[in-house]
């Protein structure tokens, strides 16, 4: 059983939510503004916290943020419409572990939760997923590997670098395996959700007594990762001055834990992740230079889905089969008119984002063919209305935006061809024409 706290101002819908949990065997609570939420997660824990973006007096980054800053570590996933899933991708970059759009689907957010609260694969199982889901047959994916095969077997500091949901983890866990150092451990850190007290105590360690709350002696993560690799996710976020003990780390090979006059002899390789360009902050004084160029002796650049042409495919068919096992589905392929749609669409979210999306559509297909019923409605609109091709063919234009006008008709109405055809002021005879003629299912 986790207790869950529910931050959303719509009353019903959180009534809803409410008595769904506990019928689950969770324990949850609900409060419907930000103010409400920066109290309670004060005074009280919380397992997860289910946060949507728009509130009445700010929104759910505000939450995010407030939470993180109290070096509170419980998963946060953020509810949004559609129009606000670029938002959505901001917050993972923050900290948050996954979004939601509404209309919520129970299952889709059941499953959610279960991988929030860490009751999925092992980890050796995950590294192995992680490693698979980031191959491609491309020439920027040949690239890719080529690079990662190079620099694996020394012992180079590597800079990850890409957008947000690209695979920066999957890439270093790649690199961990290939590695001299693949035994040994490989521990992960997202710096982006740490406060700048609780960084220096996550990375170092500290003594009992060090600080306010500090009970017993803990253990640093360079510690933990000795003669392994230590990945540092969104390493930018780390303060000035974590950032000198970091700078000492790695040229000395010693930490000195929080509060302790020992030093500990550290051997660990460092991999670090970013999805900004780290010179832009060396420039504006907000990374050291020295420590940059320590952490710079190799950059990979991870390229964004939407620059990946047929690899697209490949990892379709890949999260299929993952969903498929974990779902108990028998999803054998997409639909040719579904998956011209999800060619189409931009991929702000990468990897991540499209992975959900198949989730979603093994979850709503009872068959072996998922349909293009089973995407997101709002994303089907967002698809249909982005820019079109230029050219200066009329009929190409009109065509398009007829095939665009009939598919965004059809899944407003469930595909019920009778309402299509009234909505659109055809007969039923003409609509059937249009749909052979466009390759309509």
């Amino acid at each position: 059983m986790a207790k869950i706290l529910i931050i959303e101002d719509d009353s019903t819908f959180s009534q809803v939510l409410e008595g769904f949990f506990t019928k689950q065997g969770h324990e949850a609570q609900v409060v419907n503004n930000v103010k409400k939420a920066f109290k309670i997660t004060d005074e009280q824990s919380f397992d997860l916290l289910l946060i949507d973006y728009r509130l009445p007096d700010g929104t759910g980054l505000d939450i995010l943020s407030h939470v993180l800053e109290k070096g509170l570590l419980q998963p946060v996933i953020i509810m949004t419409s559609f129009n606000d899933v670029r938002t959505a991708v901001k917050s993972i970059q923050l900290g948050a572990f996954d979004y939601i759009t509404k209309p919520v689907n129970p299952d889709e957010l059941m499953m959610i939760i279960k991988n929030a609260l860490g009751k999925k694969e092992n980890s050796r199982n995950s590294a192995v997923e992680h490693a698979d889901a980031i191959k491609g047959k491309s020439a920027i994916a040949d690239k890719l590997y080529e690079h990662i095969n190079l620099v694996a077997p020394t012992d180079m500091s590597v800079i990850i670098q890409g957008e947000s949901g690209t695979g920066k983890e999957y890439a270093a866990r790649a690199l961990h395996a290939q590695s001299k150092r693949r035994d040994k451990p490989f521990v992960a850190i997202d710096c982006g959700a740490l406060s700048k007290d609780l960084a220096a105590s996550e990375l170092f360690g500290h003594a009992k007594g060090a600080f306010t709350g500090a009970l017993n002696d803990k253990k640093g993560q360079f510690e933990a990762a000795n003669s392994g690799t230590l990945f540092l996710d969104e390493v930018g976020n780390l303060s000035y001055e974590v950032q000198v003990k970091m700078l000492r780390a790695l040229q000395e090979r010693i930490i000195q834990p929080l509060g302790s006059t020992k030093t500990i002899k550290v051997d660990v390789r460092i991999i670090t992740a970013t999805n900004d360009d780290l010179k832009t902050s060396v420039a504006n004084g907000l990374f050291r230079e020295d420590l940059y160029h320590r952490l710079n002796e190799f950059k990979i650049q991870l390229p964004a889905l939407r620059d990946r042409g047929k690899d697209i495919e490949l990892f379709i068919s890949h999260f299929i089969k993952l969903s498929n096992s974990e779902l108990d589905r028998n999803v054998q392929s997409i639909s040719p008119q579904a998956k011209e749609l999800l060619l189409r669409y931009d991929w702000p979210g990468n990897l991540r984002e499209l992975k959900n999306v198949i989730k979603r559509m093994v979850l709503l297909t009872p068959g072996e063919t998922a349909a293009v019923d089973a995407l997101p409605e709002e994303m089907i609109i967002s698809i249909n209305h982005a820019p079109r091709p230029s050219t200066s063919d009329l009929k190409v234009i009109n065509e398009l935006n007829e095939k665009a006008l009939i598919t965004e008709t059809l899944v407003k109405v469930k595909y019920n061809k009778s309402k299509a055809a009234k909505l659109l002021n055809i007969d039923r005879k003409t609509l059937y024409s249009k749909m052979e003629r466009y390759g309509i299912e």
